[in-house]
């Protein structure tokens, strides 16, 4: 048999469907005698009658309904993926990069809110490790975690990150069985070491003027979201962010380690795309948004460190490690 004659085959699905040949002429554009002609031309292809004709109405035959019932299947489903990709192609989206902890931690438990105040576009988040190729993909803004230092691109800082040794209380009260000196604390703890991070425990220790006799990590993981909950879970102490953690500092399940070890302030979170990306509407009011619930955040992590005892010290002068692609 030859190839199946899919315009026939479209005739005919729309005949058996709306039950006329005007019906089907109308749906599709086209005019009666067209339609007529195309179902004449598919039965003489089968060698079957696939309609029975009775005075102005159309009963399929058993082949013809047999036909139907694929026919119907294939062409609705190519209506359904055709309504898809329309509503795809008219539907504006904002598609954000961003590092793993931080959209987790942070991103994901605001972003409902912007979503709510923005529901006709969609937002699409791409969790990932990797910076974007603004050139070559179809990513509207990055939100990396770095230095800020990224040649040919509009970078805004957003996030003033707040790292500090933490512990569980539960931690935190054995060590004090050992003694009351943070250091000496510090020398019997067990360090989380968040492998990626700009700012780690061999630079903290020097900045601290404390020197360990073994400075070893029973813990490394690349993800801050692993080393606080390590931390959370009692296995030792995270140099970490304060920021990330928000939620557990104020429930109680993090606490300082010691309030006289000061909170590293610095720039780590920030906007990153093209310049003509802040053009696009959508970009740059989620660009206001994300800004001011850094401000919002930023303040009260602040205000919760400061309740506990925590002083404050700028990691401007500090000496930072760069993180290639992203850390968090």
């Amino acid at each position: 048999m030859r190839d199946i004659n899919l315009k026939a085959t479209e005739y005919f699905e729309a005949v058996a469907r709306l039950g006329t040949v005007t019906k089907a002429a109308h749906e599709l554009g086209v005019s009666p005698s067209a339609v007529s002609q195309q179902i004449s031309a598919l039965e003489t292809q089968f060698g079957v009658k696939l309609f029975r004709r009775e005075k102005r109405r159309l009963t399929l035959t058993l082949d013809g309904d047999r036909l139907f019932q694929t026919t119907s299947q294939a062409f609705g489903a190519l209506r359904n993926a055709r309504s898809a990709i329309g509503r795809q192609r008219d539907m504006r989206s904002l598609t954000i990069r961003v590092s793993p902890s931080f959209g987790v931690r942070w991103l994901g438990p605001r972003i409902a809110s912007f979503a709510a105040d923005n529901p006709d576009w969609a937002i699409r988040i791409d969790a990932t490790p990797d910076f974007s190729a603004f050139e070559t993909e179809a990513v509207d803004l990055d939100l990396r975690y770095g230095m800020g230092s990224w040649a040919g691109l509009m970078v805004e800082p957003i996030v003033n990150d707040m790292a500090m040794p933490m512990c569980s209380p539960s931690y935190l009260e054995r060590l004090r069985g050992i003694s009351d000196d943070p250091v000496v604390q510090l020398a019997h703890s067990r360090l989380i070491d968040s492998v990626k991070t700009m700012y780690r425990w061999d630079l903290w220790l020097a900045a601290n003027r404390i020197d360990l006799p073994d400075l070893s990590y029973p813990f490394r993981f690349d993800r801050s979201s692993m080393s606080i909950e390590m931390a959370k879970q009692g296995g030792g102490v995270a140099l970490d962010s304060a920021v990330l953690c928000l939620g557990e500092l104020e429930r109680g399940e993090l606490v300082p380690m010691a309030p006289n070890f000061p909170v590293i302030a610095f720039d780590a979170y920030w906007i990153v795309c093209p310049p003509r990306h802040m053009n696009r509407r959508i970009v740059k009011r989620f660009s206001d948004w994300v800004t001011a619930e850094a401000r919002t955040t930023e303040a009260r992590t602040r205000r919760v460190l400061e309740d506990m005892g925590c002083v404050f010290r700028s990691g401007d002068d500090l000496e930072m490690k760069e993180v290639t692609p992203w850390s968090l």
